[in-house]
This record gives structure tokens, sequence and C-alpha cells, in this order.
């Protein structure tokens, strides 16, 4: 039995919002974090390991979802979960970490509970 979840953070370009999502949440004692991205030009763009390593994936759209299981859509994916936030933010950016750190942890504090 894994002692940690793997959470995968996927948004268009792995750039802004995911991969801040994966710089905030790198130490966090609760699970190991990745990024990628959908674009052929993402620092990290999103492969099959991606997908069969995660055990929740947090999406920043609720088109990224759609697009993720359309892709995929043959395989049993971990839960999909929409932070809806838009590409509006700049890497790091104080706001976007704030909505990436509430919208993660309350999920978090609903998974544990289940």
């Amino acid at each position: 039995m894994k002692d940690k979840l793997n959470i995968l953070f996927v948004c268009g370009r792995n750039k802004r919002r995911s991969k801040t999502a994966s710089q905030i949440f790198r130490n966090d004692l609760r699970f190991k974090s990745r990024s990628a991205g959908f674009s052929p030009k993402s620092p990290h763009q999103l492969s099959s390991n991606d997908i069969e390593w995660a055990d929740l994936i947090f999406v920043m759209e609720g088109s990224h979802k759609n697009r993720l299981m359309g892709m995929y859509r043959d395989w049993d994916l971990p839960k999909i979960e929409v932070l809806s936030i838009p590409d509006d933010y700049e890497y790091m950016d104080t706001e976007l970490i704030e909505l990436l750190e509430i919208g993660v942890n309350d999920y978090l504090r609903i998974f544990e509970k289940i």
C-alpha cells in the first residue's frame, strides 16, 4: 500500500497554472506532485506515463477534463477534479497560489473523509 497519493496537475501549456501548483506543493508531506500540459510546446507534455502514475488529477478548466477523458477514453482514469482557474495568471502569481491552495486543500479535506 502506498503511503502518499500521486497528484498530477494539468493545464494547457504547463507554464503557469499547473507548473505553479507542482512548485508550491512539491514539499507537501501528504502527496507527491507532478505537472503536465497538453501542448507539444509544454515543458512537460502530458503522457500516458503521467496518467498511469497519478492517483488523482487536478485540471484547471472543465475543457481540460473533457480533453483528458477524450484522449484516454479507453482507460480507467483516476479521479479528475476541476479547479476552475482561468488562464489569467502568471507563474507563481500570489492570487494563483491562493486559488490553488484553497482548491486543493478543500478537495483533500473532503477526500480524506471518504
